[in-house]
């Protein structure tokens, strides 16, 4: 049993297809009016049905009010980590912090190649992926960022502008190479769906990160894990991930949470989009929160002290 404490954060995958552009801000709308927290957008450019997914998050701030943003997650082979920084901290300033920066190592290597893409080996890739965390979080300080190594050239770029509030970093993956470059230097972890990274599999990559963040002098505590979710709410039979009732969502996902160390679920619905973020927003977000909430106190969890620090941020 592993529960982190930390306050519980909602938010729905907005699917990046050209095609469906309009149907993708209408979702985001009304996850924002529903008092979601997040709006994640997966990054795989070398789709030719994708909208570039920076160019999206942009579009999505402009139309809401007050939810974040997120890439889930940003192809780091594709996007300079300065210039990555550059772009969220530019995000931030102009939306009063609403992003978060979601990234990741690379999903496709061929297709990272097909972009004109530097291919990397698996380790090569761990460690340009550990570097440009730390580029990345030296550009949203602010000041002098510089790197030489085999897999980073940065000169000496003066580094602006700083964010109103702290940008999260947050790391997706699930090897365990990688799970432990999450423990030493990112501030969370990004879960691959549900049907990639079963429950079952999950206690087994939380320990590798934590034990990972301990040796590195880190609380495991501080940091923050985005369980993204596959399903369909209601009578459904078949379909893949959580497929059922809005009790039985509520119960799994309180379950997860308590259980398994996850504070923010990303719901993917695998049908009509719209009315799934409704019963989603509507019955499971509230009675998921009434349910971690009577757990914890069972339990007698409390609340983790960075959750004291800003209502609402994901850092």
């Amino acid at each position: 049993m592993t529960d982190y404490g930390h306050t519980l954060r909602f938010g729905v995958s907005i699917d990046p297809s050209a095609s469906d552009f309009p149907e993708a801000l209408s979702l985001a709308r009304q996850a924002d009016a529903a008092g979601l927290d997040l709006l994640a957008v997966q990054d795989h450019p070398y789709q030719e049905s994708h909208l570039d997914a920076w160019t999206m998050l942009t579009q999505l701030v402009a139309h809401t009010e007050r939810i974040a943003v997120m890439g889930d997650v940003l192809d780091l082979q594709l996007r300079p980590p300065a210039l990555t920084a550059k772009a969220a901290a530019s995000l931030a300033v102009m939306n009063g912090g609403r992003v978060h920066l979601g990234v990741g190592g690379g999903a496709s290597a061929q297709g990272v190649a097909a972009m004109g893409g530097r291919p990397r080996s698996a380790g090569d890739t761990i460690a340009f992926t550990e570097e440009a965390i730390g580029i990345m979080r030296g550009a949203l300080e602010g000041g002098l960022v510089q790197a030489s190594s085999e897999q980073h050239q940065v000169a000496g770029y003066r580094a602006g502008p700083i964010p109103p509030e702290h940008v999260g970093i947050w790391l997706g993956g699930q090897r365990p190479r990688m799970l432990r470059v999450m423990g030493r230097v990112a501030d969370g972890w990004i879960s691959p769906l549900n049907i990639y990274v079963a429950p079952h599999e999950v206690p087994e990559k939380q320990e590798i990160i934590d034990d990972a963040a301990t040796a590195a002098g880190r609380d495991p505590k501080d940091i923050r894990r985005i369980y993204n979710v596959l399903g369909a709410i209601g009578p459904f039979r078949g379909g893949q991930g959580l497929v059922g009732p809005v009790a039985e969502w509520v119960e799994t996902l309180a379950s997860w949470a308590v259980d398994l160390g996850f504070d923010t679920f990303v719901f993917w619905p695998i049908t009509d989009a719209e009315d799934q973020v409704r019963l989603f927003s509507d019955l499971v977000v509230p009675a998921v929160r009434d349910r971690v909430a009577s757990l914890r106190a069972e339990r007698g969890t409390t609340l983790a002290d960075a959750d004291a620090d800003a209502e609402g941020s994901l850092a």
